[in-house]
């Protein structure tokens, strides 16, 4: 599978999406102003991806903050993780957020309560 490096903006998130090295991670800020178009390169390796998965798949998200719009793709892309884990592959998030950010923190809270995934919070 092809690596998909997204170096990220004042706007949008760095991205890596490396199978081969087990690499799955959004960090930074995501509030592109047209978040569909930015995350669909994302959903398309996640979803090829999803064909061969890794026996463990880690997903690493290292945001510091996120809007509206971005929190929607967010959970589209969780949910494709969680189809791979219903086919009797591991999944584990790892949702990083600023010890004092209790906003993100929340955030991974809310999403482990929606998505069906082993997450493990890390502060830092």
């Amino acid at each position: 599978m092809d690596v998909i490096k997204i170096k990220g903006t004042d706007d949008t998130p760095n991205v890596i999406l490396d199978a081969e090295n087990n690499i799955i991670e959004f960090s930074g800020r995501s509030l592109p102003e047209d978040v569909v178009t930015f995350y669909a390169p994302a959903i398309q390796w996640i979803e090829e991806y999803a064909k061969n998965p890794n026996p463990k798949t880690n997903v690493i998200f290292r945001l510091e903050y996120f809007n509206t719009a971005s929190s929607k793709a967010l959970l589209d892309i969780l949910l494709k993780f969680e189809d791979i884990l219903n086919e009797g592959n591991e999944v584990v998030v790892q949702w990083y957020y600023q010890e004092d950010d209790e906003d993100m923190l929340e955030a991974g809270e809310e999403y482990s309560e929606i998505v069906d995934i082993p997450f493990e919070m890390h502060s830092y």
